[in-house]
Parts: structure tokens; C-alpha cells; sequence
């Protein structure tokens, strides 16, 4: 039987059960306050000694979820604006039993072609979380222009055309896929 890493912040039941822990020993690790249960699938680990990121939470509470819109933007640098919470994406019929007083998640429901497009999943250490590609980030913006702001939609688009690494190509792409060509061909021929 393993010990549960430091480095870990969230870990799932399945994996507990792989590393040798019966549901009578993982009772045992909550008792002792080694672990938290914070939903039906997912412990905290209380003795984690590493960063602290909400993107984390976020991972361990929406299990199929994607940081998406203002965190993700925020995430790529793509805009000083401090969210005051982490935008998570899940597909139309998932559900969601609990969420953490804190950090304050805020869900989008995604149909599965928009949920479909742009994920990609970023490690740190042991830990990790899924979060849509910077172009996918862009165009979700962009459609959802009018929740997010219009100020906000238009420097965001500013300081992503400003960068040396931007893939124009994939932008439009994505932007063919989800049925927004026209807006993001508006907003680029107003800002170029």
C-alpha cells in the first residue's frame, strides 16, 4: 500500500483503491484527517504541500470540466482582469453535486461540439487540469462576448493578435466549427 504524495492535492477514490487502500482504510485516513471528502469520487489531500491553484479545485469539483472564458484568458496572459471566479465548461447534461465555498466556480454549459474542440490538459508536478487552447479560448470569448463584456472581448483579442505565436488559421478554424466566422471576421477586420 502507497503513501499518498505531499505533491498531490486532489486524489480519486479508484486510485486510493489501486494503491492498495480498502474503503475500511481510506475511512481510516479521513478519521486521522489525512484526507477530506469533498465530493463521491474525491478526497482533498490535507497533508498536500505544494502551490496552491483553483484550477486544481476546480479539476477535483467539475471532474469533466474545462477552464474556459475570463480564467483561461487570464491563464494565457491575455488580460490583467482578475476573475473573482474560475469559469469552468461541462457538457449540457453533466451535473455538478457540490461546488467549494472557495475558490467560487462559475459553469458554463457547452454543447458537445464546443466542448469537443481546443482541450488540452497542463501538469503541474502531480496535478492537473484541463484548459482550452488559446484560439479556442478566443473564439469561445468572442461568442460569448456579450456575458463576458465588450471592452474585456476586444482587449483580449488585442493583446492575442499582439503576440508572436498566434495561429490565425486555427482561429478561423475554430471559428468555422462553432458557426461564428462572421463575428470573429468583424472583430479582426475593425482591430488589423
Amino acid at each position: 500500500m502507497g503513501a499518498i504524495s505531499e505533491g498531490r492535492k486532489f486524489i480519486k477514490i479508484a486510485e486510493l483503491k489501486d494503491m492498495g487502500y480498502s474503503y475500511y482504510k481510506i475511512g481510516k485516513l479521513e478519521e486521522n484527517g489525512t484526507i477530506k471528502r469533498i465530493n463521491r469520487s474525491t478526497y482533498e489531500n490535507l497533508s498536500y504541500k505544494g502551490e496552491e491553484n483553483d484550477f486544481f479545485s476546480a479539476e477535483a469539483y467539475v471532474p469533466d470540466g474545462v477552464i474556459c472564458l475570463m480564467s483561461a484568458a487570464r491563464y494565457y496572459g491575455l488580460t490583467d482582469f482578475l476573475p473573482d471566479a474560475v469559469d469552468v465548461a461541462i457538457a449540457r447534461k453533466k451535473k455538478v453535486s457540490t461546488l467549494p465555498d472557495w475558490p467560487e466556480i462559475r459553469i458554463y454549459y457547452f454543447d458537445p461540439g464546443r466542448m469537443a474542440l481546443g482541450v488540452q490538459e497542463i501538469r503541474d508536478g502531480e496535478n492537473s487540469f484541463n484548459i482550452f487552447d488559446i484560439e479556442k479560448t478566443v473564439v469561445d470569448i468572442i461568442y460569448y462576448r456579450n456575458k463576458v463584456g465588450i471592452e474585456e472581448t476586444s482587449e483580449i483579442l488585442k493583446k492575442y493578435l499582439e503576440r508572436k505565436d498566434r495561429q490565425i488559421d486555427r482561429l478561423y478554424g475554430y471559428a468555422k466549427k462553432l458557426r461564428c466566422e462572421k463575428i470573429i471576421r468583424t472583430y479582426l477586420e475593425v482591430l488589423i
